[in-house]
C-alpha cells in the first residue's frame, strides 16, 4: 500500500512538473504547442525517473553507465505511454480548443500512461540484473 501511495504521489508531482513546464514554454513561445508538449514530457520524465528509481524500485546503479542504460530503457518503456498521453492531450486540444481542456486531456492521458508504465518498469526496467563486470 505504501508503494502505491508513493507512486501516486510521484505521478502527481511529475504531472505538475510536466503541465507547469508546458505552461511556461507556451508563455515563452505561444505558437509552440508541440514544443511545450515535448518540454513538459522531458521534464516530467526526468523527475519521475529520479523518484521511481530511488523510492519505488530502490534501484542502485553500479555506475554512471549502468544508470544511463537504465534511464534509456526507462525512456523506451515510456514511448507507448507517452503516445497515450500526447494523444489524449492533443485530442482534447482539437476537440475543445482551450488550454484548460488540453491540460485535462494531458492529465487523463498521463494517468492512464503512468499505470501502464509502472507495470512495464517493474517487469522490464528495474527487474534486471546489472551488467556483469569482467576483469
Amino acid at each position: 500500500m505504501r508503494i502505491a501511495l508513493l507512486y501516486a504521489l510521484f505521478c502527481v508531482v511529475a504531472m505538475a512538473v510536466n503541465i507547469g513546464s508546458q505552461d511556461l514554454a507556451l508563455r515563452l513561445w505561444p505558437a509552440g504547442i508541440w514544443f511545450s508538449i515535448i518540454v513538459g514530457t522531458g521534464t516530467g520524465l526526468v523527475v519521475k525517473y529520479l523518484l521511481d528509481k530511488r523510492f519505488i524500485f530502490r534501484f542502485k546503479p553500479q555506475n554512471v553507465g549502468h544508470d544511463s542504460r537504465t534511464f534509456v530503457l526507462y525512456t523506451l518503456m515510456g514511448v507507448v505511454t507517452t503516445a497515450i498521453f500526447w494523444g489524449f492531450e492533443y485530442g482534447f486540444w482539437c476537440a475543445f480548443g482551450t488550454a484548460q481542456m488540453r491540460y485535462l486531456g494531458g492529465v487523463i492521458g498521463l494517468t492512464i500512461g503512468y499505470v501502464a508504465k509502472y507495470h512495464l518498469d517493474k517487469k522490464y526496467v528495474f527487474n534486471i540484473s546489472p551488467p556483469s563486470q569482467h576483469p
